[in-house]
């Protein structure tokens, strides 16, 4: 009878970090066995031992690894170890763990955990609706931080009043020479531009009704009334706005105003009274000479595109309008010209430390404001409806 031999286990080539890591093969079966310190001071050969394993036995028919003769382990082994295991567990190939000391196994059980836990999938209604709770904390966030400024603002204007030396007026003045006088032109320019335009659709559409002269009424109401304040305080914001929070962000970022607070100087009295204050002298006036710009627009337009004469223009409009009108569009511009200087100092002094931060602030500064103006011209419109003006 022939008796049946035992094959001797294959000899597998060894490996250029045999120290660390050394592998054999047996029945179509892998042993990686460890050895060694698996620390971070041995990472570069660590790292490529197992990358060599990986490469040179990816896909056997079945692994174990034994660290019984690994001597230390710390984080940078534990996590090459669970490279290890993964790399055969991603191909469907199961890797036994033997000979761990249970001094390791807490360290391998949180690598293995790393990665695994399920992200729990989220409903689209249950997005859409964690969204709008989010928006709704960060609007009230924000109307308290507005209510908050205004308030320090208002005791910073209080003790300006109680104690006038204290006053900056050259900053003021500085201030009205920036945001007033030299927004004259662009003012006068758009201003300009909107009265040609709303004088040219007004003569287009009431032409079809032998109604041109009421163009007058139209553009004398809307220009004097609600669009002459509304489109220059859009535009105080666009301009103005962004450069006050660009300026008050920027000492931030270089902690001029926390300097300010060290010399016993409150940044609110020093910084943002005089910009606010300049900004409600400068917005009526330009209101005033955009109003007149629109109306000069609309008559030229009128005397070339529809053959009203300037006389016959300026008489509708004598007829059209009275000094309410005037006066409505006058008033609601130190409102929005306080609202505008507020949100505007409000985000600048609410940049953080980066440039990002900055871009995020002045870009918030104006929505804000623009968004609050327009708010603030519907509720006017209601109260000056109400008492009939």
């Amino acid at each position: 009878m022939f008796r049946r031999l035992r094959r001797p286990p294959l000899e597998t080539p060894a490996l250029p970090h045999a120290s660390l890591i050394s592998v054999h093969s047996q029945d179509d079966r892998l042993t990686v066995a460890g050895r060694g310190a698996w620390t971070s001071d041995y990472a570069d050969e660590l790292e490529q031992a197992v990358n060599d394993t990986v490469q040179t036995y990816a896909r056997p028919k079945g692994v174990d690894i034994d660290l019984a003769a690994v001597e230390r382990m710390d984080t940078f082994g534990a996590l090459l170890f669970e490279r290890l295991r993964r790399s055969w567990q991603g191909a469907g190939i199961e890797a036994r763990v033997t000979g761990l000391a249970p001094r390791y196994r807490v360290l391998i059980d949180e690598m293995g955990r790393m990665g695994q836990e399920p992200v729990p999938p989220k409903r689209r209604h249950e997005a859409i609706l964690e969204r709008f709770g989010h928006e709704v904390v960060n609007v009230a966030k924000d109307g308290f931080s507005l209510l908050n400024f205004i308030g320090a603002t208002v005791a910073a204007m209080g003790r300006v009043t109680l104690r006038p030396r204290t006053f900056r007026f050259t900053s003021m003045v500085n201030q009205l020479d920036r945001v007033g006088f030299r927004a004259v032109p662009i003012i006068l320019l758009i201003t300009f531009l909107i009265g040609c335009i709303l004088a040219q659709q007004g003569i287009f559409n009431f032409r079809r009704f032998g109604a041109d002269i009421y163009v007058v009424d139209m553009v004398g109401v809307l220009v004097l009334r609600e669009l002459g304040v509304l489109i220059v305080s859009i535009m105080i914001a666009g301009r103005s706005g962004s450069a006050y929070t660009a300026e008050l962000g920027s000492m931030r970022m270089r902690e001029e105003i926390d300097a300010l607070r060290v010399m016993g100087f409150d940044p609110v009295e020093v910084l943002v009274v005089p910009r606010i204050l300049a900004l409600i002298i400068a917005l009526p006036l330009l209101t005033f000479i955009g109003s007149m710009a629109a109306i000069f627009g609309a008559g030229l337009v009128s005397w070339g595109y529809g053959g009203i004469a300037p006389d016959v223009f300026l008489q509708r409009l004598k007829e059209a309008i009275d000094l309410d009108q005037f006066n409505v569009g006058m008033l609601k511009a130190p409102f929005m010209a306080a609202t505008i200087g507020m949100v505007a100092c409000m985000e600048g002094m609410r940049v953080g430390g980066s440039a990002e931060s900055l871009g995020e602030h002045t870009t918030a500064s104006v929505v804000k404001a623009i968004f609050l103006v327009i708010v603030m011209d519907g509720v006017f419109a209601m109260f000056f409806a109400a008492i009939d003006m």
